[in-house]
């Protein structure tokens, strides 16, 4: 009988993108994945730690699935097992302690515990992250709209935000890998794409010497075939600069979306 695998997600597009790529890679090992609220051989709850109340949510979570089945591996991932990975690892049933770094691995950090009982902390210093993660663009999304991760963390340090600290410095993924998934997803039947991430406008900053920003991918992705639509999930004010405008293009499918971001983040009127 296969074994099963339920997942609940707090917070963020990115963790839920995240959420469903764990979901592919327990599914590629021969999982089930139930609903959170049925028995599962193992829990993943991915946690969010924006706010005090996400904190308290996911430990919420977390000691719903210790009692729902005892004898469950209860995996704990995401933001607040990051930042505070002492105190998910003090919460009854607690099994496995990931962070933002190595989601890719859940599944054979998993199988390494099963049998060894008392909970193990696989937090690694996100700070020292130095290139993209890998995980798998999730097969199961929208009718016809794809969500495709481009960038992980953040180099701002906000004195308000505990995202760096909680994500790592900027990595953004080649940009040929990301035209590789963008043209599986058309090939799947997407007609438009969501560019998702922490800090999509930060896209390029380590690929020194390169030239490589968000506007350079936009314009390399316009011309992937079959890609109706490109849409930016999140682009600060102060990102929004000619690199990224200049060579966005001309169509009304893609000029549509760029110009519903700009005015976001301005009181300007705009024609038309």
């Amino acid at each position: 009988m296969s074994k099963t695998a339920a997942i609940y997600t707090l917070g963020c597009k990115v963790n839920q993108y995240e959420s469903s790529a764990i979901g592919d890679l327990f599914r590629q090992a021969g999982y089930v994945i139930v609903d959170f609220e049925q028995p599962a051989d193992v829990y993943v709850i991915n946690t969010c730690t924006v706010t005090h109340l996400g904190d308290r949510k996911s430990r919420q979570i977390i000691r719903r699935a210790a009692k729902q089945n005892p004898a469950a591996v209860i995996v704990v991932t995401g933001c607040y097992a990051q930042t505070s990975p002492g105190e998910v690892l003090e919460i009854p049933g607690v099994d496995l302690v990931v962070g933002t770094r190595d989601k890719s691995r859940i599944v054979k950090l998993v199988e390494a515990h099963s049998g060894e009982r008392g909970p193990v902390n696989a937090v690694v210093d996100v700070m020292a992250s130095d290139c993209f993660e890998e995980l798998p663009v999730p097969a199961e999304q929208g009718k016809t709209r794809a969500f495709l991760k481009i960038q992980e963390g953040c180099n701002s340090f906000c004195a308000y935000c505990i995202i760096p600290y909680a994500r790592g410095p900027v990595r953004s993924r080649l940009p040929e890998n990301v035209l590789r998934s963008a043209t599986e997803l058309v090939n799947q039947g997407f007609q438009e794409v969501v560019l998702t991430g922490i800090h999509i406008g930060a896209y390029g900053q380590d690929f020194h010497g390169q030239n490589i920003n968000l506007g350079w991918l936009v314009e390399r992705l316009a011309k992937v075939p079959g890609l109706t639509r490109l849409r930016l999930g999140s682009v600060e004010p102060h990102d929004i600069n000619d690199a990224l405008i200049e060579p966005w293009p001309i169509t009304p499918t893609f000029a549509a979306t760029c110009i519903s971001r700009c005015r976001a983040g301005t009181t300007k009127s705009w024609p038309g």
